[in-house]
């Protein structure tokens, strides 16, 4: 018996989420998946690590280095068991060290099939995030694909709604 996902359209969209420990990121992350699931795409985690913190000595550095980059891969590998729930395929896992900003449109240079950003915007005093910030300003142009900013406020009913 076939599923309702079988009958989808397939396509090769797919549309990138910035994990980061912002409670806005699941207004993003249910957004993709929703959109993916809708248009036949898949969803890719990106997670980046700031290289600032390990310069420390070299065996030091390279030893929070490394239990960063386990800490980042089971947060992943947790989100992207998510992805599959409301998506219906498996999600693309991405970790980087640097500046969130570079490795994201380094990441999107290097991968074809990501074909749309999705960030959601903070919902505080502080603005919409410095990614945001960075993306809509001066960084824009360096884009090769649409970005969908959700605002971090909505609710799971209102961002079904509008998928």
């Amino acid at each position: 018996m076939a599923s309702e996902l079988d009958d989808r359209p397939r396509s090769e969209r797919t549309f990138l989420v910035v994990v980061d420990d912002t409670e806005e990121m699941r207004a993003a992350l249910r957004y993709a998946c929703l959109r993916a699931r809708k248009t036949g795409g898949r969803v890719a985690l990106l997670r980046v690590i700031s290289s600032v913190e390990f310069q420390h000595f070299a065996a030091i550095g390279r030893l929070m280095k490394d239990e960063a980059r386990a800490e980042a891969e089971e947060l992943l590998q947790r989100l992207g068991g998510e992805v599959q729930q409301m998506s219906g395929e498996l999600a693309a896992i991405f970790v980087r060290f640097g500046d969130p900003r570079d490795e994201l449109l380094a990441l999107i240079d290097q991968e074809p099939a990501i074909s749309v950003l999705v960030l959601a915007a903070g919902t505080g005093a502080d603005g919409p995030g410095p990614l945001i910030s960075s993306l809509t300003g001066r960084s824009i142009g360096k884009l090769r694909i649409p970005l969908t900013i959700v605002p971090g406020n909505l609710t799971d009913r209102l961002i079904d709604a509008l998928t």
